[in-house]
């Protein structure tokens, strides 16, 4: 990668708190999904994301129901993403896969999108879900460092 692709990188890592949301949701649906105990309602196949004209964008998230995906874009690529979810009477937070593309890792990105999250969203305990890759243990114990919950392993509610 060259040096202004990841100065670029850098810069769209600080204006994490620049972000434009959509929200993605579907009263009709969900009132129905909630009135029928989930039998009728439920999403059918994987949600339209769109593509927003900003740096950083807050969406629904393409693999999970319910969950949000926060992304970052650079020059019309997503460079970052990560799935999350919060739960504010509960006091928790999840984030799942969160990914950078190879050109753009160690360039600050995931940090600052996480923490443009806890910042949302604070007083959070954050965790993930799943298990966790060999070769991803050093960037959970970077990003996780002083962070209620660390972004240890919990199920959801």
């Amino acid at each position: 990668m060259s040096e202004g692709d990841r100065g670029a990188a850098r810069r769209l890592a600080g204006r994490a708190h620049e972000v434009v949301r959509v929200s993605g949701r579907e009263p009709l649906r969900e009132a129905l999904e909630r009135l029928t105990g989930g039998r009728l309602g439920r999403p059918r196949g994987r949600p339209v994301v769109p593509q927003l004209d900003s740096p950083w964008q807050d969406s629904v998230s393409p693999e999970r129901a319910r969950w949000r995906q926060r992304a970052a874009n650079l020059d019309g690529e997503e460079v970052f993403a990560v799935d999350y979810r919060v739960c504010l009477r509960c006091g928790l937070g999840w984030v799942e896969q969160p990914y950078t593309g190879p050109r753009f890792q160690r360039c600050g990105l995931a940090a600052a999108g996480l923490a443009a999250l806890r910042a949302e969203c604070s007083g959070l305990s954050w965790h993930t879900l799943g298990g966790r890759f060999r070769d991803s243990m050093a960037f959970w114990a970077a990003v996780g460092a002083g962070v209620p919950g660390g972004y240890r392993q919990r199920a959801t509610w």
